[in-house]
């Protein structure tokens, strides 16, 4: 699993504008760099990041080759209801993780 940081409100009023930052450790590599060998490395990169809350996608990006290390999403939303919105990464060989968090709207 993949080092994640997240930032986003515990809690919103309806309505609110919130926002929503992430951070996901991960090489990023394009495939066209040469490696200490001289060999070009494999391709290693997050294609898809997808962010649902309450059931309905919100934000979703197609990541390239061209994405840095570490690649920092931010993005905002209007909260509606209590709910929990869920962060998918996926990528080249196999990679897939999803985090959880919980928003409690008043």
């Amino acid at each position: 699993m993949a080092r994640v940081l997240i930032n986003i409100p515990a809690t919103a009023q309806r309505g609110e504008v919130i926002a929503i930052r992430t951070l996901i450790q991960h090489p990023m590599e394009s495939g066209y760099r040469p490696g200490a060998d001289g060999e070009v490395m494999p391709r290693d990169i997050i294609r898809r990041f997808t962010c649902t809350y309450d059931g309905a996608v919100v934000f979703s990006a197609e990541l390239s080759p061209a994405i840095a290390a570490n690649p920092f999403l931010s993005f905002t939303t209007i909260a509606t209801n209590s709910g929990a919105m869920l962060l998918t990464w996926e990528g080249d060989n196999g990679f897939a993780q999803t985090e959880t968090r919980h928003i409690a709207v008043t």
